[in-house]
């Protein structure tokens, strides 16, 4: 089984959005979700975003140095192939710790993992360090999905590099449907052009949700070009499955 080597620790404090994120994932949390992987990996959503994955990769047709954001337990390090370096950094040491032994067959040798505990809205990796950053679950989820973030993964990937994500698309049926917002999802089409980007805003939630629309618009500020941007229902979300591309 792969172990990792010792968890790097990187400061400064995390945002409130890391500090929310790391106590969220406790050591009892990282234990339930760790014991989740092994059944997860065979269900259908794990599967299809994995294959997902793997696809990605196998599009580069050399060794890669990847960088997971958000990488909790390692869930998807097996799905990776051709990969030469491999980064995952995540807020929650407990999880980190599981991700030292994740699940499956992983095929990058464990001398070539290297794990940060950090919060990526801060940390920073050198330009061009990578030819891909994928995050599955994280972004638009348990982060804002934003031109801030965008920009940053822009500037560590690498040229021609690949910024692979999910979002999770404001239409989901796990989004809380409340009074506000199924008039706000009413209005939106009648709305006079000047108003109707304020409101879509506010159905984004401050960039916890992001539809179609809205990744095309973000990669755009990034300098990023989409390559795919599709939907895909697991079995708590709707989301939004992009892959975009550094020139």
């Amino acid at each position: 089984m792969t172990v990792a080597h010792p968890i790097e620790r990187r400061t400064p404090a995390p945002t409130p959005w890391g500090a929310r994120a790391a106590g969220v994932y406790t050591e009892p949390y990282a234990e339930r979700y760790r014991a989740h992987d092994e059944t997860a990996r065979a269900g259908q959503a794990v599967a299809h975003l994995a294959a997902w994955l793997r696809a990605i990769c196998d599009r580069f047709g050399r060794p890669i140095a990847v960088l997971d954001l958000g990488c909790g337990t390692g869930r998807y390090f097996h799905a990776l192939a051709h990969v030469r370096r491999l980064v995952g950094i995540d807020v929650s040491r407990p999880m980190l710790e599981r991700a030292r032994r994740p699940v499956g067959d992983v095929a990058v040798p464990a001398d070539r993992i290297a794990l940060v505990e950090g919060d990526f809205l801060q940390h920073e990796f050198q330009p061009g360090e990578f030819d891909l950053v994928y995050s599955i679950g994280v972004l638009g989820e348990h982060s804002p999905f934003d031109e801030a973030i965008a920009s940053r993964v822009a500037r560590w990937l690498a040229p021609g590099g690949r910024f692979a994500f999910t979002t999770v698309h404001p239409s989901s049926p796990s989004v809380p449907r409340t009074m506000k917002r199924r008039v706000a999802e009413r209005l939106l089409p009648a709305v006079p052009a000047p108003w109707r980007s304020g409101l879509r805003d506010r159905l984004m939630s401050g960039g916890l949700y992001a539809d179609e629309a809205r990744v095309r618009e973000v990669l755009r500020l990034a300098d990023l070009g989409p390559e795919s941007i599709e939907p895909f229902a697991s079995d708590v979300h709707l989301h939004v499955l992009a892959v975009a591309r550094k020139p």
